[in-house]
């Protein structure tokens, strides 16, 4: 690449350039010559060192450099293209960047695009002379560029201009510089290498005879390893036969008991309402003996349908297919109703039900009716096996895990301390006289703790023989991770800019969910606009669009103060780890439209509160 600084460069058509008057005074600062593919790199080169000269920024640096790179590389040609920059002196000064050439050859439109989404200012030129033309780059300077204030129209080269030919002729000055310092470290790095060499060579010599009795020691060792692996590949091999039969065992276990607790909900349920019509005051008047009896049996029938529900729901829970609701519980409405429930059970006047009635329970965020099975589960227990004395439920704060707990305690006949982990199996039951004439399954407490490890929670049992049993159960205040799916934060508007109307139609019930309303933008020419009128929540931004992409709507909001505070969230039909990240600017995150869901909108748009977003549906989209 030739450099030269002529009096009088070529210039054909337009010398004002772009967005400038013609014949206002200019300074030129370097002429070079670009004719091969080292000269774009020494143009790139000379463009940034122009663009530090004049006072640009470290981006505006990057921007100007590019597009002269990618303008000159599409402008390569057999003849030479010429470039010239110069300063030009008005109010406030403008760095001019012209390619000229005059064999005919004309710029692709994808590069002038490329240009003009880095320099505002970018303008083919065809000159008067058939086969001249040019193209011309304008960047306007800081006002201060100078030093000294504004610049004043002035025919002579000034301080600025100085400060610019400067730096590019140290750029190109650095460049030769280089050269001469890689040819002196290649020299430098030929003979370290054949050190090196030299050395590796002695070290493999070494190595070779250290290998010999590594691999003699190492024949053996496989060889008895591979003794050992065949014995652990056996024991594997039937240890996966056992789990495979396990787990078979355990689905059909499963399969059984919904299939039996199906088939026999059926006939109880008629069985139970005939009883009732049979009582009915209505119905044609029974004898007292029947009345009894009829009474017996719609009892024997309501206990027999709760003992089918109760082991329908460890069928569901076994397989997954329970899962909580839940929704801020009200305590005090909690422990009345089992106080009605649970009254008339109590064996006698002996046993005293104690419930909580105070007007200052702590709050929670609970399924309420997997926490009444519960508690009205562990509380019937010990009315079943409470002879004399009380059963307590009590309820606590645990500040350290911020966790409720719930104790039930009584004074009944307890359990042996070697059978205290047997009772959380299904259908085990303690054997021993005390234990006679209670009925029962045997699948209250490992239902009961099913429950509530579903809830984020935990079932533990305490018992002295005699004394009595304390069961605790220990519940989260919130809801986590594990247990459930958190609230989310919910947006008054959500603004989504895709110039495809399917998206828009695709993820509006999604999106509905997050915000109160959502307001649909096709031409992102209105993004800005849009977002200034509704001043959402949050804005949803294809990456990918013809006229104004996602990373041209990003940087017009960021420009704005006003703006630049809305959480923005990119989606792409491409991967997302392509994304240029250095041009994110303020967007909160980079989302794949094939898994585009409001649980993963929320979580880019609000990081730090883990939220996810709440099942349901919400109003449709406007579109503007």
């Amino acid at each position: 690449m030739s450099a030269a600084n002529p009096a009088n460069p070529a210039n054909p058509g337009n010398p004002a350039g772009p967005g400038s008057p013609g014949g206002e005074a200019s300074e030129s600062i370097l002429t070079v010559t670009v004719a091969s593919e080292q000269d774009i790199f020494a143009l790139r080169r000379y463009g940034r060192a122009a663009a530090d000269g004049a006072g640009l920024e470290n981006l505006d640096q990057v921007r100007l450099a590019t597009a002269l790179s990618e303008l000159g590389r599409d402008l390569l040609r057999r003849a030479p293209l010429s470039v010239d920059f110069s300063l030009v002196k008005l109010a406030v000064p403008i760095l001019r960047v012209r390619l000229l050439w005059t064999d005919g050859r004309v710029p692709s439109p994808a590069a002038l695009s490329a240009a003009a989404r880095l320099i505002a200012r970018v303008e083919h030129i065809v000159g008067e002379v058939e086969g001249q033309g040019s193209v011309v780059i304008e960047h306007v300077l800081p006002r201060d560029a100078s030093g000294s204030g504004p610049v004043a129209p002035q025919p002579t080269a000034g301080p600025l201009a100085e400060r610019i030919r400067s730096a590019v002729t140290a750029a190109a000055a650095s460049r030769e510089d280089e050269r001469g310092a890689q040819t002196q470290d290649l020299i430098a790095a030929l003979e370290d290498s054949k050190a090196r060499s030299e050395e590796l060579e002695r070290l493999n010599v070494e190595l070779m005879e250290t290998n010999t009795g590594v691999l003699a020691v190492y024949t053996e060792l496989s060889e008895e390893l591979e003794q050992t692996n065949r014995g652990v590949v056996a024991l594997y091999a039937e240890l996966e036969e056992k789990g495979r039969l396990l787990r078979e065992a355990s689905e059909s276990k499963t399969r059984l008991w919904s299939n039996v607790s199906h088939e026999l909900r059926t006939p109880l349920n008629s069985v139970i309402g005939l009883s009732r019509l049979l009582l009915d005051p209505d119905s044609e008047p029974l004898t007292a003996a029947q009345q009894r009896q009829v009474a017996l049996v719609a009892s024997a029938g309501s206990t027999l349908l709760a003992l089918v529900d109760e082991l329908l729901d460890v069928a569901k829970a076994e397989a997954g297919r329970m899962q909580p609701n839940l929704a801020p519980v009200d305590l005090r409405a909690v422990f009345a109703q089992l106080r009605g429930v649970l009254a008339a059970t109590a064996p006698g006047d002996g046993v005293a039900l104690r419930i909580p009635d105070d007007e200052d329970l702590p709050g929670l965020v609970t399924d309420e009716a997997m926490l009444i099975r519960i508690l009205r589960n562990l509380l019937s227990n010990g009315l079943k096996f409470t002879q004399h004395g009380e059963v307590r439920l009590g309820v606590g704060r645990d500040p350290a895990e911020d966790r409720l707990v719930f104790e039930v305690r009584d004074t009944g006949v307890g359990v042996p301390e070697d059978q205290q982990a047997a009772v959380f199996e299904e259908f085990y039951q303690v054997p021993g006289p005390h234990q006679r004439g209670h009925t029962g399954t045997g699948l209250g407490l490992p239902y009961a703790r099913r429950l509530a490890e579903l809830l984020g929670g935990s079932l533990t049992l305490e018992s002295t023989p005699g004394e009595g049993t304390c069961v605790t159960l220990r519940l989260p205040t919130a809801p986590t991770a594990q247990s459930a799916q958190s609230a989310p934060r919910r947006l008054d508007v959500l603004v989504t800019i895709d110039d495809d109307p399917g998206f828009h139609d695709l993820c509006r019930q999604e999106l509905a969910v997050l915000a109160d309303r959502v307001v649909e933008v096709c031409d992102p020419r209105l993004a800005v606009e849009t977002v200034a009128r509704e001043r959402p929540g949050a804005v949803l931004v294809d990456l990918h669009m013809p006229e104004m992409d996602g990373y041209a709507v990003l940087a017009a909001l960021d420009s704005d103060p006003a703006l630049r505070a809305v959480p923005v969230v990119l989606v792409t039909s491409a991967d997302p780890a392509l994304v240029d990240t250095e041009r994110l600017l303020h967007a909160t995150g980079v989302l794949s439209k094939s898994r585009l869901t409001a649980r993963a909108v929320a979580a880019a748009l609000f990081p730090e509160s883990g939220a996810a977003p709440e099942t349901g549906t919400g109003p449709g989209g406007e579109r503007a």
